[in-house]
């Protein structure tokens, strides 16, 4: 179904990282068995579409009552909490706030060219067109000369800038 759908176009979309928060377990009266019923059959389709079960966070959680989301909740004694293997060792927790604090941040290659692929632009009176994306490689700043594809576009860099922050 669309848990399916969004794993495999998470891995699709280069998503190295999953954290699976089993929802509703309110509604499943905080069963252990359908927990681990809900483990084994997204471990299996999460493993064929390309990442490993052990790197993933597995977490029962309410979030209509917000059991496990920010608290370990008392209403499943049975959950020990998870564990899952990382590059730089293990991580353990109980709730779903500390699987995403344990998510590792991507390393960015600063040392390649420069690909910022775009997401928007802007045409701004008195400012000029503004491009908007995110720096995958390379480094950008003010001052450079920097050259759009496919269009072949060559332009100086007259500020950079991150949630309305000025960048130097």
């Amino acid at each position: 179904g669309q848990t399916r759908e969004h794993a495999l176009l998470a891995y699709t979309l280069g998503v190295k990282q999953l954290i699976v928060a089993i929802n509703k377990m309110d509604t499943a009266q905080w069963a252990e068995a359908r927990f681990n019923e809900i483990i084994k059959e997204t471990s299996s389709f999460i493993k064929k579409v390309g990442f490993n079960p052990k790197t993933v966070a597995f977490v029962p959680i309410s979030g209509f009552n917000g059991d496990n989301m920010l608290v370990a909740s008392s209403n499943c004694p049975w959950y020990k909490g998870w564990e899952k293997e990382l590059k730089s060792g293990k991580a353990t927790g109980k709730t779903l706030l500390e699987a995403i604090d344990s998510i590792e941040a991507p390393k960015r290659p600063l040392d390649k060219p420069l690909r910022l692929p775009l997401q928007d632009v802007y045409k701004i009176g008195g400012i000029g067109t503004v491009p908007v994306g995110r720096i995958e490689t390379g480094v950008i700043k003010p001052g450079m000369v920097v050259t759009f594809a496919p269009s072949n576009v060559t332009t100086e860099v007259k500020s950079v800038e991150m949630h309305h922050e000025q960048l130097t």
